[in-house]
C-alpha cells in the first residue's frame, strides 16, 4: 500500500470519525465504551466513558424542579455549556488518539507522528510510543489523565466568559463548598462507588480525582460489578439509568436527547500546553485510594437537603 495514500486514508478516517461521535454527551459517552470494549487495554476509554455519563447527569439535573427554582435560565444554560465544552473538547483531542492507535493495531506499526495533525501535546505523542513499547497500560491511563486536564485548563478553566459566569458565581461556589458534585460509579447491585469533586478549577485537584476513579474502578473487586452495568445499562443521561437498582426515590432526570439540542462548537488552534508548562512530579504518581463505598448514601442526603430547601421556598411563596 502507497504510503502517502495509506496517510491521506489515515486522517480522512480519524476526521470523520472524531466529527461523527462528538455530536453530543450520549455519543462521545457510546465512542469511548465501544473502543474500550474492542481495547480493554486502553483503561482510560473505560474512565473516560463513566465521566461522561456524570456529565450527562449533571447536564440533565439542571432540569429538575429545584435547580429551576434555585438557578435561573441563564444560569443553567452557562452550567450547561461549561459541561458540554469540557466534554466536547476532550473528546476532540482523545478520541483521534484513540483511532490512531487502532489503526496503528491494523497496520502494525506505530502512527503516532500523525497526531501532530489533531494539535495532540508532545507529551502525548511520546507517550503513546512509549506504550506501543512497553503495554504499560497503568502509565498511559494516567497520561491520558493528565493530557486531558491539561486540555481544557485554558479553553474552559481559564477561558474568561467561563471563570467569570460560572466559577466566579455564587451556585457554583455554593455547590462546590458544600461537595454537591461527584463522580458517581454506579453498579446493578445498588452500591454506588466514586469520588466528591472539589476544588474542580484547579488542574491538580482534577487530575487527583480523575486517578483516584480510575484506581476505584479498576480495583479487584469492583471492575466486574461496574463492567456489568456499563455493558447492560444504555446511558440516556438520566440518573434513571442507575437509579433504578436504588432505594431511592426517582430523581426524574429527563432524557438528555430530549432536552438539549446538537451544540455547534469553534476550535482554536491550541498551543502545546507541555511546551508551554511541562508536568508537575506528583502528577505522574499513581492513586493510593480505598474506594469509597458510603458516597451514594451522602450524595442523596445533599440532594434531599436540596429538594427539601427548594420545597421550603415554595411554602414561603404561597
Amino acid at each position: 500500500m502507497d504510503i502517502e495514500w495509506s496517510k491521506q486514508y489515515c486522517l480522512y478516517y480519524i476526521t470523520k470519525m472524531t466529527k461523527k461521535h462528538n455530536l453530543d454527551n450520549i455519543s462521545r459517552t457510546k465512542a469511548y465504551q465501544h473502543f474500550y470494549l474492542q481495547y480493554p487495554e486502553i483503561k482510560w476509554a473505560l474512565v473516560a466513558s463513566i465521566v461522561s455519563r456524570n456529565a450527562g447527569w449533571n447536564m440533565t439535573d439542571l432540569y429538575l424542579p429545584a435547580y429551576q427554582s434555585l438557578l435561573s435560565k441563564k444560569e443553567r444554560t452557562q452550567l450547561f455549556m461549561t459541561y458540554e465544552r469540557a466534554n466536547w473538547l476532550i473528546f476532540s483531542d482523545a478520541f483521534p488518539q484513540l483511532l490512531v492507535y487502532k489503526l496503528s493495531r491494523k497496520y502494525n506499526r506505530p502512527l503516532f507522528y500523525l497526531l501532530k495533525k489533531y494539535n495532540v501535546s508532545t507529551y502525548m505523542i511520546n507517550e503513546w510510543n512509549h506504550f506501543w513499547k512497553t503495554n504499560d497500560t497503568e502509565r498511559l491511563m494516567v497520561a491520558l489523565i493528565i493530557n486531558e486536564q491539561n486540555v481544557i485548563q485554558t479553553p474552559v478553566i481559564n477561558q474568561s466568559y467561563f471563570k467569570h459566569h460560572v466559577f466566579m458565581r455564587l451556585p457554583y461556589l455554593v455547590q462546590d463548598f458544600l461537595l454537591m458534585n461527584a463522580v458517581l460509579l454506579p453498579t446493578r447491585s445498588g452500591i454506588i462507588y466514586g469520588e466528591f469533586v472539589q476544588g474542580f478549577t484547579k488542574i491538580k485537584n482534577r487530575i487527583s480525582i480523575g486517578k483516584q476513579i480510575a484506581a476505584t474502578i479498576f480495583s479487584e473487586n469492583i471492575y466486574q460489578e461496574i463492567i456489568r452495568f456499563v455493558k447492560s445499562v444504555e446511558h440516556t443521561g438520566s440518573r434513571m439509568d442507575y437509579e433504578q437498582f436504588l432505594p431511592v426515590p426517582p430523581s426524574r432526570n429527563p432524557f438528555l436527547r430530549i432536552v438539549y439540542p446538537v451544540i455547534t462548537h469553534q476550535d482554536k488552534i491550541r498551543n502545546d500546553w507541555y511546551k508551554l508548562g511541562g508536568i508537575k512530579k506528583d502528577w505522574v504518581i499513581p492513586a493510593q485510594t480505598v474506594p469509597n463505598e458510603r458516597i451514594g448514601s451522602i450524595f442523596y442526603k445533599k440532594r434531599n437537603l436540596l429538594q427539601a430547601y427548594y420545597h421550603f421556598k415554595q411554602v414561603i411563596k404561597k
